[in-house]
């Protein structure tokens, strides 16, 4: 098959997708979170499908110039930063384009905005597909992209930060498997200090657990017989957020994902065994780990599936940020947690981010 190689300006990448809430009334009631009249009153899990597909749909219109066959998949959703309340009553605008590309895979960006007398950046994201090729045989390889053609300095600074995001993602791995410090190692030590006194009154994290099952149908099928990775994420949003609310003396909104890894495929017909844990929380946030254990249908395979972690705020009615109580980890497994929520508190205070 001959291969075809054409360098493309990022601009030539960009696809747009409208919610147009403001006059499909049906929509708009599939998006709510309530039926109450209350702001912010929008479903971000199910968001999180509808972005994961426009990812998936502006990755292929790039992979297929080359690969017309070919299929992309989702390696991981890098980072989602909630900055601004969503609007159920407002058109809502997805502009996706391709950031980077490197040998095998490739960045979407997605900007979400609502329209109106203002436009409001709602929130930002960004996928890394892979693509991939089927063979005659059935197996699958991956295939290498020809590059972008960053012609504006905006494009260059979008990749360049599109590359930031790759080593911070390595990094991140690394420094979560890193000893505690000395100023760490004192700060879980008290936490476990405070658990010893009689009467003690403490919010244990071992009890701050939901959880549930699932099984992958047809309707879930994105490839051929792998599941479609948006819908697993919804479902991982549903079990953190109702997580959440056992700490959330409010209401618990989500200000930001981080790095989504889809570390094995899920194939019709797996079990998918979800469990959320509150790992940390700061002044006001919430942070909920969700891991995802697949069970093969055959019940011969059980590996992990994904890691999603979530952070919420608790708000009023008013939407300003309410306190949270402090949790308190017990085991090493809960003190692991406990510490990457809190290293990536201090991360976000580092960057002068306001306090959570």
């Amino acid at each position: 098959m001959a291969e075809e190689r054409r360098v493309l300006n990022p601009s030539k990448t960009s696809l747009v997708k409208r919610l147009r809430f403001s006059t499909d009334l049906r929509l708009r009631r599939h998006f709510l979170l309530t039926d109450e009249p209350v702001q912010s009153n929008l479903r971000f899990g199910l968001l999180l499908e509808v972005l994961d597909k426009l990812a998936e749909d502006t990755a292929l219109r790039y992979v297929r110039r080359s690969y017309p066959m070919a299929r992309v998949v989702t390696a991981a959703m890098d980072s989602m930063r909630v900055r601004g309340v969503p609007d159920e009553t407002r058109d809502m605008v997805l502009r996706a384009r391709v950031n980077l590309v490197g040998t095998t895979s490739l960045e979407v960006g997605i900007r979400i905005e609502q329209l109106g007398d203002s436009v409001l950046h709602v929130a930002s994201c960004y996928f890394t597909m892979v693509a991939r090729l089927r063979e005659d045989d059935g197996t699958e390889r991956s295939v290498p992209l020809p590059g972008l053609e960053n012609r504006s300095k905006l494009d260059g600074e979008r990749a360049d930060r599109a590359r930031l995001r790759r080593e911070s993602a390595r990094l991140d791995r690394h420094a979560a498997e890193a000893p505690p410090s000395a100023e760490e190692y004192a700060l879980l030590r008290g936490l476990h200090e405070a658990q010893e006194k009689p009467g003690a009154d403490i919010l244990l994290a071992s009890a701050l657990t939901a959880g549930g099952w699932e099984r992958t149908y047809v309707e879930h099928e994105n490839v051929p017989h792998k599941i479609f990775g948006g819908y697993v994420a919804h479902r991982a949003y549903m079990y953190a957020h109702i997580c959440s609310e056992m700490v959330a003396s409010h209401r618990a909104l989500l200000v930001s994902v981080d790095r989504i890894n889809f570390y094995q495929p899920v194939r019709m017909g797996d079990k998918l065994h979800f469990v959320s844990r509150v790992a940390f929380t700061g002044r006001t946030s919430i942070t909920v780990e969700t891991s995802i254990m697949r069970i093969s249908r055959d019940r011969k395979s059980t590996a992990l599936s994904n890691v999603c972690t979530f952070t919420f705020v608790n708000v009023d009615p008013g939407l300003q940020p309410m306190p949270v109580p402090q949790i308190y980890p017990t085991t090493y497994a809960e003190d692991s947690r406990y510490l990457a929520g809190y290293r990536r508190h201090q991360a976000h205070l580092a960057l002068q981010m306001p306090e959570l």
